[in-house]
């Protein structure tokens, strides 16, 4: 199974292609995507980027250009060591929560792939997020078919209680070789040429 410690340089490499298009920004903490240099970046999830605040998971962090900006690199402070941290271009630190799903997944899967999954609460900002920085990196949509797994659960919820439907309407179904008398039957009766029948 790959580990995301085992790939910083790939993940190093993707924020560097991010810095050199001019989709970032250093603050004190870290590196950041610029979201808006990538003006599709709500569309993924329907957001409303005026209505975005902190999400909770982390503080928030008043540099910050926008709340919906997210770290790619984030800086070891003086003083600290961290159990995983590594050297990059910008200083000892460690990468994004996001930057190492677009990076691994372009190793192993190419930088088009056909189905994603998750979590529905990733979709509004760690599925939004990978594909800011995937497509802005790769110059493609990284993904075909990107499917939550509550989505695919209820589907198959529904796939099974029209199957279980089907089954019932099949068992109420009149016996089949009853059926093919029957309709053996109707068949003799008919006119031969779709006229009405003889009286």
């Amino acid at each position: 199974m790959p580990k995301a410690a085992d790939h910083i340089a790939e993940q190093v490499a993707m924020v560097a292609t991010l810095e050199g298009q001019g989709r970032t920004y250093v603050i004190a903490d870290g590196i950041y995507f610029d979201t808006s240099t990538f003006p599709r970046y709500a569309e993924f999830a329907g957001l409303r980027l005026d209505d975005l605040e902190a999400t909770g998971r982390v503080e928030a962090i008043a540099a910050k250009r926008h709340p919906a900006d997210f770290a790619l690199w984030k800086l070891t402070p003086p003083g600290v060591v961290r159990q995983q941290e590594w050297d990059s271009p910008w200083g000892r630190g460690f990468p994004g929560w996001h930057i190492e799903c677009s990076a691994m997944a372009t190793k192993y899967l190419g930088e088009r792939f056909d189905i994603h999954t998750g979590g529905i609460d990733h979709v509004r900002v760690h599925h939004t997020n990978e594909v800011a920085q995937s497509e802005c990196a790769l110059g493609v949509h990284p993904v075909g078919t990107w499917r939550d797994r509550e989505r695919m659960i209820r589907d198959l919820q529904q796939q099974q209680k029209q199957m279980e439907r089907q089954l019932q309407d099949a068992k109420r179904l009149p016996d089949s070789s009853r059926l093919q008398g029957q309709l053996g039957n109707s068949i003799q009766g008919a006119p031969a040429h779709g006229g009405p029948p003889e009286v």
